[in-house]
């Protein structure tokens, strides 16, 4: 596997469960920006078996990326919404359930007064 294919993967791993990401988030988390594409790539590329919360990565504007009513469509609204992500009409609200952009600010809380 390629080493910016083995950070795409920790990067979905690391998506805490009841949060989403977007496809260029993931990228950029990973050190590669503008590359959401190869984000896509990789997840279609990844081994059905692989314990990946794939389900968390949504498109930009916090849709679904499958086809409306799909299987995958279906299975990924399920899977969010058993971790209590709200999803209407195949789009999540980013604002409430997506990652916070700053990731100092997500692993150390907003700064005080400093």
């Amino acid at each position: 596997m390629k080493p910016e294919h083995d950070r795409i993967l920790q990067a979905i791993a690391a998506i805490p469960r009841g949060r989403v990401a977007s496809y260029g988030a993931i990228a950029a988390r990973a050190g590669l920006p503008r590359r959401a594409r190869l984000v896509g790539r990789v997840l279609r590329e990844t081994p059905d078996g692989a314990e990946l919360p794939w389900h968390r990565v949504l498109r930009a504007d916090g849709r679904i990326a499958f086809p409306p009513g799909s299987r995958g469509f279906r299975e990924q609204a399920r899977r969010l919404r058993a971790e209590g992500v709200q999803v209407r009409a195949g789009r999540v609200p980013l604002a409430s359930f997506g990652l916070d952009p700053d990731l100092d600010r997500a692993l150390w809380g907003p700064r005080l007064g400093l």
